[in-house]
């Protein structure tokens, strides 16, 4: 999954507008025009897309979360200039205030079956064994489910 097609899916299912998501990038520090967002938003066929960069998903991420929770005290996080899957999952994660069992009901709607077990491997350090990267498929349906639990259809 590549980043333009996190930022059209968490749009599309929290049916966020221009504005909404040019607000958003602005609870993390950052100013968006809403010319770049239309351009991060297009299709990839077409000539005006512009494929947006790690820290610039990882800015509206944070956003999110401080939409969703509100600003924390102290220093404001910092985007990371790399995104692991595993970090998107982490940041709707934290956005979202799921738990794993939340997490496990989300995955059921996209019509995939997994163990809090499995989930929590997504969270843990690098350097566990019981580490696991979340692939791309597992991403995907995660979204896929949360469309369906937050946009469901009439």
């Amino acid at each position: 999954m590549n980043n333009n097609d996190i930022l059209r899916r968490l749009r599309y299912t929290f049916d966020y507008s221009d504005s909404e998501m040019m607000d958003i990038f602005a609870k993390a520090g950052d100013t968006v025009s809403r010319a770049v967002i239309s351009d991060w938003l297009k299709k990839e066929e077409d000539e005006a897309f512009v494929e947006i960069k790690d820290v610039e998903l990882a800015t509206f991420l944070n956003g999110f979360i401080i939409l969703h929770r509100g600003k924390r005290d102290g220093p404001q996080p910092v985007a990371e200039r790399h995104l692991s899957n595993n970090q998107i999952l982490r940041k709707v994660k934290i956005a979202l205030q799921l738990k794993d069992t939340d997490m496990v009901d989300i995955m059921k709607l996209a019509g995939t079956t997994v163990s809090r077990h499995e989930i929590s491997a997504f969270f843990r350090k690098e350097e566990q064994n019981q580490y696991r990267p979340c692939l791309d498929q597992f991403l995907r349906n995660f979204f896929q489910g949360l469309q369906a639990k937050h946009r469901p259809k009439a």
